[in-house]
């Protein structure tokens, strides 16, 4: 009976915290998201512990890894928290003219110079008074953050997703080369020449193949890169020092050149680059996130 009226008088801001800790499984990763600190998200599993008879977590290492229990019973609250998230986002209708509401969106730093400005030009004609916040998100990292709400969407290439992750084409881009000037007599590159010559290679992560190169090797193509560098800006400052050439998105290329450089097309065919927006299904009838979508894709359509 004390069980049963617990339950009833259970603080359901209990299981947001439930929630977001069994997706990071992480107390300090949790408190950062819900913006609290660890003490409290313990203490709150504490409580919830109590209600429910069951310790819910157990301690390996740095993770918090759900019972038996809990595993069974935690996809099932989640999903009803998500239904309810839902019906209460469709709760108004959004004005943009008269809204304060504040967009997240993660944009590849790579995207950003050609894709924000145009953004926040378009917002502050038609909505003033919202803000806007672009955040770096890791691709392996792209689900995890639309699912715990740490961005409202991301943009960036063509990835395969699955439910519940959804997603849209919004632009392809084809392939150039910028290079230095002194480097060529030509207007044009051959393809032996572009294979002969060394290459900067931009991105992220400290290993593997860039995107460019996972396009080469499915052609059974491979260039000489001899430097790998984290930004595009970075590349194309070295270009004046080293005789080298950077392979790279057509409008991004065009974007960053200048009177030392020059953006030559590609000796050879290469697929396009596809670049899509991604959200969360929860987020699908959300009136302001479905007007900001819509917004993204008018804009890119422009383009």
């Amino acid at each position: 009976m004390k069980h049963q009226r617990e339950i009833q008088q259970l603080d359901l801001n209990l299981l947001k915290v439930f929630e977001s800790l069994y997706q990071e499984q992480n107390m300090t990763r949790t408190a950062e998201q819900m913006h609290i600190t660890p003490s409290a998200v313990s203490h709150a599993i504490k409580r919830l512990r109590e209600c429910l008879q069951d310790p819910l977590f157990v301690r390996s290492k740095n993770q918090m890894l759900p019972t038996p229990a809990c595993q069974r019973m935690a996809p099932l609250i989640i999903d009803n928290l998500s239904r309810l998230r839902q019906m209460l986002q469709q709760w108004g209708d959004f004005d943009p003219g008269t809204s304060q509401h504040h967009f997240r969106i993660g944009i590849h730093d790579a995207l950003e110079p050609a894709i924000l400005p145009k953004i926040i030009r378009k917002m502050s004609e038609i909505a003033p008074g919202t803000t806007l916040a672009s955040i770096k998100v890791e691709r392996n990292q792209l689900g995890r953050m639309l699912t715990a709400g740490q961005v409202d969407m991301v943009f960036d290439v063509a990835m395969p997703m699955k439910s519940p992750i959804l997603h849209q084409r919004m632009l392809d881009d084809s392939f150039s080369i910028l290079v230095d000037k002194s480097l060529l007599k030509e207007k044009a590159l051959t393809q032996k020449e572009y294979f002969s010559k060394r290459h900067i290679s931009v991105s992220h992560r400290p290993t593997g193949a860039a995107v460019e190169d996972l396009i080469l090797q499915g052609q059974g193509l491979s260039r000489n890169v001899a430097i790998r560098c984290q930004n595009y800006y970075a590349a194309r400052d070295m270009l004046t020092d080293v005789p080298m050439l950077l392979t790279l998105p057509t409008a991004l290329a065009h974007r960053l050149c200048d009177e030392h450089l020059s953006v030559l097309a590609l000796p050879f065919k290469m697929p396009n680059i596809e670049t899509h927006l991604y959200w969360h299904q929860n987020t699908q009838h959300d009136h302001a996130l479905l007007w900001f979508r819509d917004l993204i894709a008018k804009i890119m359509i422009k383009s």
